[in-house]
């Protein structure tokens, strides 16, 4: 019997992680639309229990602008957001692989809060130079790169602060298939391929744990609905794929305000958002949002190169921050937010400050 290549089995084991994601995600919705004793269970302890809520982000810098296909070139991430949890391990509102698996992750769960909830996601980046034309190494302009991660996050609600903890695992490098992916999408749109993918990073094993602490600090709505609130977050990450910690806040103005604490996805957990009440059918809402987050830098693969092998790498700046600004609508079980970021240059000799924009669309089930 043949054996298969490398190739051929990162390829099957990118496949099967994509595979993982939606098999998750499909029997988180049937967990929570069938009529079976554990949905029922999960549906009828609580408002917040009733539905979890799955989310599609895309990433593009050519959302930010013309001439930005460079730097933070793309991405996206599919996640599946709870309802809320009595607990991590027991709870029928999570699907049944997924509480076995939270049985060896306790130490990243909370206790002892009102509300909490969990996220799966799978999402892939991919970081390019300038030059799209030039084949050869570019040594002063950041690596070629792709990742592709998995992550599980806990949150915790108590009032007006969020604690969120998050461990995200993947690959950077070939096994990546930011190659592909970013010369479908070219061949779509009909843009010329980037020719320097040969001297991406390579393969490497990447983790990241995360932790976030948010806290609204102000919070105002008049008779109409109409209001305002302000959010301040601060936290770190440890890992090979990157090591900081951030600080910041955000801001938002609108009509029917969520109860949750942030709705800018600046950072891995901006995506690990509270639970959210459903709303009645046929009613909207929106709001505007902005954002800022501070961080300072110790390690990033995708400036400092492989961790373990010899790789191309640029002069990193220790300190970046990113400010984003966008608007979100919800009606009934849908959600769609429209972003611009501008982020500060992240290495020395970095030409144009990097812009990018987001789309991300979410549905209730």
């Amino acid at each position: 019997m043949r054996c298969p290549t490398r190739a051929e089995a990162l390829a099957t084991l990118h496949h099967y992680g994509i595979g993982l994601l939606f098999a998750l995600a499909t029997a988180a919705a049937v967990n929570a639309a069938e009529p079976s004793e554990a949905a029922a269970g999960c549906a009828q302890t609580s408002p917040l229990r009733g539905a979890g809520t799955f989310n599609l982000r895309i990433d593009n810098d050519m959302l930010g602008g013309l001439g930005q296909d460079q730097g933070y070139s793309n991405g996206f991430l599919a996640s599946w957001v709870s309802p809320n949890l009595a607990n991590y391990v027991d709870d029928p509102c999570l699907p049944g692989p997924v509480r076995s698996l939270n049985r060896y992750l306790a130490l990243l769960q909370p206790e002892g809060f009102d509300e909490q909830n969990m996220t799966i996601g799978l999402g892939q980046m991919m970081y390019t130079p300038v030059d799209r034309l030039r084949r050869d190494l570019i040594e002063d302009d950041r690596p070629f790169t792709g990742v592709l991660m998995l992550s599980l996050g806990y949150n915790a609600r108590r009032d007006d602060t969020l604690r969120t903890s998050q461990i995200r695992l993947g690959v950077v490098g070939p096994a990546a298939h930011a190659k592909q992916m970013q010369n479908w999408w070219h061949d779509f749109i009909g843009v010329d391929h980037f020719r320097g993918w040969d001297q991406q990073l390579r393969n490497e094993p990447v983790f990241q744990l995360l932790h976030e602490r948010r806290t609204r600090v102000a919070r105002r709505i008049n008779d109409q609905g109409w209001g305002w609130d302000l959010i301040r977050h601060w936290g770190v990450s440890l890992g090979n794929f990157a090591t900081y910690a951030n600080v910041g806040g955000e801001v938002r103005f609108g009509f029917r305000l969520p109860d949750d604490l942030g709705t800018a996805p600046l950072r891995p957990a901006g995506e690990n958002t509270s639970p959210v009440r459903a709303r009645r059918d046929g009613e909207w809402s929106a709001h505007l949002f902005a954002a800022v987050d501070a961080r300072g830098v110790l390690y990033d693969i995708t400036l400092d190169g492989n961790t373990f092998k010899p790789s191309h790498s640029v002069d990193k700046r220790p300190f970046v921050a990113d400010v984003g600004y966008g608007l979100a609508f919800y009606y009934g079980p849908w959600r769609i937010a429209v972003a611009r970021y501008h982020r500060t240059r992240e290495f020395h000799g970095q030409g144009e400050v990097p812009v990018y924009g987001t789309i991300t669309i979410g549905r209730r089930f």
